[in-house]
């Protein structure tokens, strides 16, 4: 059973029971936290504190999404550092290249566990056969929640045997894997142009409507990978970065 975090814990104790009832500008008023929207230049977000009180400025140029996530970045930097002053730009919030030992990892982790809290989003992964975007975005509409955020969700739940690997044209910048995919499913550093997220990346080939099947050694380069073959599904992010979800074939799991 998965251990409720920090950020559930208070959802909890809310009586939060439903996405629709996350109001983040609620829960923050109850920490004690103010938000406000305005222009920011140079920065996504920031806060600023004493011991009981915080005023956090969300840069109101940002899509409800972002800016959505903005507010529970911050609000883990309120649990995890507060009596900071602290200023995330765009780098900074949602962004999975973080080790786990940085400060902004340890805020984008509170953040996700607030707007994609387990107890809430398992129930609706149970009922999910396959993660597709069309069936991923369906979630994150209902919870207010990028894309990226809810297939990271749905990679931890370990509940689909899925890969979630971002590429710049240069090199790979961020992945993860699902606990129950081994280890030797580790995507190749350079983009493949047999894949179609290097179509897309270099191309600009239009985003897939559909998962489509791609031999493994367009991914990977462990012993015999091109006995495999791989669902491959991208979408473009920000940056010229583009994110794709690989799904591993059941007799590649072991």
């Amino acid at each position: 059973m998965t251990a409720v975090t920090a950020a559930e814990r208070i959802l909890m104790g809310l009586g939060i029971s439903d996405p629709k009832e996350i109001d983040l500008e609620a829960i923050a008023w109850s920490r004690g936290v103010l938000v406000e929207y305005r222009p920011l230049d140079g920065c996504d977000a920031t806060i600023v504190g004493s011991a009981h009180k915080a005023v956090i400025a969300i840069n109101s140029r940002r899509s409800p999404e972002r800016r959505r996530f903005s507010i529970g970045h911050e609000l883990g930097h309120w649990h995890h550092h507060k009596g900071r002053i602290l200023f995330c730009g765009s780098k900074d919030v949602e962004n999975p290249a973080d080790d786990a030992l940085n400060p902004e990892r340890h805020a984008d982790e509170f953040a996700s566990d607030l707007i994609l809290p387990n107890y809430l989003l398992h129930p609706r992964l149970r009922k999910i056969k396959r993660v597709t975007l069309a069936v991923a975005r369906e979630v994150g509409h209902e919870f207010s929640a990028s894309l990226t955020a809810t297939l990271l969700k749905a990679v931890q739940s370990n509940r689909f045997p899925l890969i979630v690997v971002c590429h710049n044209k240069r090199r790979r910048r961020w992945f993860r894997r699902a606990d129950m995919v081994p280890g030797w499913w580790f995507p190749l550093e350079q983009l493949d142009r047999a894949s179609f997220a290097a179509d897309m990346l270099f191309n600009g080939t239009a985003e897939q409507n559909w998962p489509r099947k791609v031999g493994a050694d367009a991914w990977f380069n462990f012993r015999n990978c091109d006995r495999f073959e791989v669902e491959e599904q991208s979408f473009m992010l920000s940056g010229d970065e583009v994110l794709t979800v690989l799904t591993v074939p059941a007799d590649g799991l072991g």
